[in-house]
Parts: structure tokens; sequence; C-alpha cells
């Protein structure tokens, strides 16, 4: 089997650029001509195996990160945002998209964003008079897709938060559990905590210095709730810093992002890494054993399990998701090469939407993707009651899963048929991006596909595929 060459310029820069060398040092170092380290830089030619053995041993860089990176979620960013119908045929190809990704990542992220704009501005029509008629207007992302967009591009993986958290962790572990120390710190710093029959999950009364708990709330909600205020007021020097990096665009993105980084704070205190990483390899990611173990809701450690992913110490690259009953996306990680549609619902296909009709069950499904990449889904559904007669019971499901070549590390991979073509379901990101030509589930048209009419003939669609 040849050996896949690695084209890596984007991230070669960043590391020089890091490192704060110019390109005559940084070839020095790395024992290559600077017109040989301008090539690769540039795509023009593979990263050798004796720069990536130079990168480890002069620099001890992780070299599985040259492999990795932005590349394949720019590229399916970037379909997507091109199947948007105002494009019209002007889409370019695939292998445009992928050098564009691959050589020119910034570029691509401002091509995004200005998509992201006019998407924005189309879809509020109604006040863009009043818009524009201001002097400051401008056109902005939403706050929430703006901090969405953040936790996207950072892995899902906060290094100074998530370190932060596993110090505290390690000193909250003279207490019996991590709630009874979570409630002993705020206490020292002079907060009160009390659990009421109250409708919100959590309220803090700044003046008084009080935190009310929902009594209603299940205990691992309660305990996730309580470091989330940990955070919010032990950790809050730290989680401006983090803030003051990412330069969001407006007070509601920060403010959003924020509490974002207070509950990322929240799920790494409670499962901190080195530990849950063990435990994870240890039981072989059972979700119900680690739940049991770390006093985790089954949702909290499948998303834990996404965030795993801290230089050097990598975890299975996962994806999680959650969707509503509509098929919405509402949580969305994905540190493998699927990525999920940010328009729209997932595909019907996949199997997180049968988990609504198989409650309390695990749900195991082999899917390859357009791409030819095969993964393994696990689904659930996730019923989150109010706690009292009458409140409302929210549902939703997730899915985790990971590319097949994990699946030895799974406990849910055990007994499946890896060797038959016909055991893997094809599955999809968005009908406008979806190349397959048979698809009973088929919405609308893809993009780079034409569409051939014959009046004479119906089949599942009305129309074939060319």
């Amino acid at each position: 089997m040849a050996t896949q060459k690695l084209y890596a310029g984007a991230k070669l820069r960043d590391v020089r650029t890091r490192l704060g060398l110019t390109q005559k040092d940084f070839a020095a170092k790395l024992s290559v001509s600077l017109p040989y380290l301008n090539q690769m830089e540039n795509n023009n030619r593979p990263v050798s195996t004796t720069v990536v053995l130079a990168l480890a041993q002069e620099f001890g860089f992780d070299v599985t990160e040259l492999g990795q990176g932005d590349a394949e979620r720019l590229v399916s960013d970037m379909r997507e945002a091109l199947a948007d119908p105002v494009f019209g045929e002007a889409a370019p190809q695939l292998a445009d998209l992928r050098l564009t990704a691959s050589n020119a990542p910034a570029f691509a992220r401002a091509f995004l964003a200005l998509h992201r704009a006019y998407k924005q501005t189309h879809e509020r029509l109604a006040s863009l008079d009043e818009a524009l008629g201001r002097e400051d207007a401008q056109l902005r992302p939403s706050p929430w897709e703006e901090v969405r967009d953040f936790f996207h591009y950072c892995d899902n993986y906060i290094d100074a938060v998530d370190r932060a958290a596993e110090r505290y962790a390690q000193l909250s572990a003279t207490e019996p559990d991590i709630r009874t120390a979570a409630i002993a710190r705020l206490s020292r710093q002079g907060v009160s905590v009390k659990f009421n029959q109250t409708t919100p999950m959590r309220s803090y009364d700044h003046d008084r210095k009080e935190l009310i708990l929902s009594a209603y709330a299940p205990v691992e909600t309660q305990t996730f709730q309580l470091l989330v205020q940990v955070a919010l007021l032990g950790q809050n020097q730290l989680l401006d810093a983090t803030l003051d990096l990412a330069r969001f665009q407006s007070d509601e993105a920060r403010s959003i992002a924020k509490l974002g980084l207070a509950n990322y704070f929240a799920g790494a205190a409670m499962m901190p890494y080195k530990d849950f990483l063990d435990a994870a390899q240890e039981t072989r990611h059972d979700l119900e054993l680690l739940s049991a173990r770390f006093g985790s809701s089954v949702e909290q450690v499948a998303h834990r399990l996404s965030t795993l992913q801290r230089p050097g110490a990598k975890g299975v690259p996962f994806f999680f998701v959650r969707v509503d009953q509509a098929g919405t996306i509402t949580k969305r990680h994905s540190a493998t090469r699927l990525q999920f549609a940010r328009f729209g619902g997932a595909c019907p296909l996949w199997n997180v939407h049968r988990a609504f009709e198989n409650p309390g069950q695990f749900l195991r499904q082999l899917a390859e993707t357009p791409d030819g990449v095969r993964y393994i889904s696990l689904a659930c559904d996730v019923s989150k009651t109010g706690g009292h007669f009458g409140a409302p019971m929210r549902r939703y499901a997730i899915a985790l899963g990971c590319d097949v070549r994990h699946a030895a590390a799974l406990v849910y991979a055990d007994d499946m048929d890896f060797t038959r073509a016909s055991a893997f379901e094809p599955i999809g990101i968005s009908c406008r991006i979806c190349e397959r030509t048979h698809c009973h589930q088929r919405s609308v048209p893809p993009l780079e596909k034409r569409l051939s009419i014959d009046p004479s003939l119906r089949s599942v669609l009305p129309y074939r595929l060319d």
C-alpha cells in the first residue's frame, strides 16, 4: 500500500511563527535547505520524514498535529456555505476548496465569516432598513454562532481552563466527593448554598452571596451547577484572560463564551483529564461505567470524551452531537473528519434520530460518509424532566462516534462485523452537499449534480441525478 504524502504547509508556518524563527533559521534547525522549506510551507512538496523527526527531536513537537488541524472542517464548512443558492453554479470544485483550506486557512475563515454575515442579513430583512440607518451598523455574526465557532476551531479543548479544573479536582481530593468540595469552597468564599423547590436550576444573588439550586434537578446536574459557580467566582481572572485572547466582537458573545468556559471548567473538574482518560481507556469507553464512577450523566460523559484532545495525551478522537425531536442540532463537536451541518438538521439516515423511537437503549451503527470514511456511532435518548407533575419534559438524543480505526478501543464495537461493506449504512452531512445519487431520504438536490427530469417516469425522487 502506498504511503500517503503529508502536506502541512500552513501548520509548518504556524510552528515557525510560534517559535519566532525566520525561514532561514528554521531551515537550519531542521537540516534542510531554505528553498526546500519554502516549498514545504507552500505545499509544493510534502513534509519529509527527516523534517518530521527533526520537529520531534529539536522542538519536542507532537508530530501527530501535522496531519490534523482545521483543514477538513474548513472544507466541510466551505462546502456547506457554497451550497447556498446565491452562488448558483459558481461554486469551486472540491479540490480547490482543499487547496484553499490547506494553503490559505485565513482566507477560508474570512470567506466563512462573510457568508455568515450575508446569511444573517438575509434572515433579518424585516429589520434591515433600521440596521442600515444606524451609524454604528455592522454586519456581525450572531453572538451564539461566534461562540460556537470559537469552541469549534479550538477543537473543543481549552488547555488553560482544562488544567485549572484538573488542579482544582486534585486539591479537592481530601473531601468525600467533588460536590462536597465545591460546597466547602463556596462556603470559604462566604457563599451560602441552598436547595429549594425552585424552577431555575441555579440562581446566584451577588449582594447576599447566596446560591440557590433546584432540588428538582438530578444530583449530577446540581454538582455541575455548583462547579459552574465555583468557576465564575474563583476562576474569573482565568476566564477573562481566555476571553481577551478570543477577541469576541460583542459583549453578548463574550458573556455567552464566559458561561461556556465556566461550563467547560465544571465538566473538566467532575471528570479531570488524566483520571478520566485513564478510566475511559480502562473501561473501553463504557458510558454507563464512566457515569457511575465520576458521578456524571451519560450526556456529560459523552461530551467530555469529545474534549480529550490535549497535545501529547490525546484520547480517541470522537464526534459528539445532541439533537432535538425536530432534528435540530443543539450541541455539536467533532474531533474527527465528520463535520455537522451548520444550517438545518442532521442526516435522517443517522441512528441518532432512531434513538427517540427506542428510549432507554444504546443504538449502534456502522456508517460511511460520501468521502469513504467509515465510523462507528452510538446513540441514545436523553430525557430531562422538570422535576414535578405538570412540568414539561425535554427530550433530546445524543450520538458519540469515531473512525472505525479506533473501534477496538470501544466496548460497543464488540461482536460487530466490520468486514462486510454492506454493514456500513450510507450517511451524509447535508443534502445540498451530499453527492450520493441514490438516497430515499433526500430532501433537496445536491448543488454539484445536474438534474434530469422525465415527466413519464416517477421513482422515489421526482428527478434523476447525473
